[in-house]
C-alpha cells in the first residue's frame, strides 16, 4: 500500500514538473520573440522603415545592435531555432498574395532530421510547420504552405 501511494505521489510530481516546463517555455518564446520583434522595429525604425531582407534558418545579420546584450537568443525547444521570414507576394505559393512578416522557431534542420516539441499544439507538425510571432500579413507556418497549414501562431490570438 505504501509503495502504491508512493507511485501515485511520484506521477502526479513528473506531471506537475512536466507541465511546469511546458509553461515555462511557451513563456520564454513569448518573451524572446517579443525581444525579437522590438528588435525588428528599431531596425527598421533606423533604416528608413525597411525591415532586414530574408534569412534561411537565422535572425538577420544587424538586428543583434538592436536585442539586449547584443546576443541572438536560441529558441526554448530543443532543437529549434529562430528565423526570421520577410516573404514578398511572389515567394507565397497559397493566396493570399501579400508581404508576410514574422519571427518563426523552426525544429527541422532536413527533411528527416526534426526535433517536434512534446506540446499539444504541434500535434501535427512536420518539416513546414513551425511556431511563429506575426508581425505584418497574412503569416503562416511556410511560404511554401497555405496559412491553414499545421503551425503555431504565438500572438495570433492577443
Amino acid at each position: 500500500m505504501v509503495i502504491m501511494i508512493i507511485g501515485l505521489l511520484a506521477s502526479i510530481v513528473l506531471t506537475s514538473i512536466s507541465t511546469a516546463r511546458e509553461k515555462a517555455r511557451n513563456a520564454r518564446a513569448r518573451e524572446e520573440l517579443h525581444q525579437i520583434d522590438t528588435a525588428l522595429e528599431l531596425y527598421a525604425s533606423d533604416h528608413n522603415g525597411t525591415y532586414p531582407a530574408d534569412v534561411n534558418r537565422a535572425l538577420p545579420p544587424g538586428i543583434e545592435a538592436y536585442l539586449p546584450d547584443g546576443v541572438w537568443p536560441s529558441a526554448p525547444w530543443p532543437g529549434g531555432v529562430y528565423d526570421w521570414e520577410n516573404w514578398a507576394p511572389g515567394d507565397l505559393s497559397y493566396p493570399p498574395f501579400l508581404q508576410v512578416y514574422q519571427i518563426s522557431v523552426r525544429f527541422c534542420t532536413a527533411i528527416d532530421v526534426c526535433t517536434i516539441p512534446n506540446e499539444p499544439w504541434a500535434t501535427n507538425f512536420d518539416y513546414y510547420s513551425a511556431a511563429y510571432y506575426c508581425v505584418s500579413g497574412p503569416c503562416r507556418s511556410h511560404s511554401s504552405q497555405p496559412v491553414n497549414y499545421p503551425g503555431y501562431c504565438v500572438n495570433c490570438g492577443q
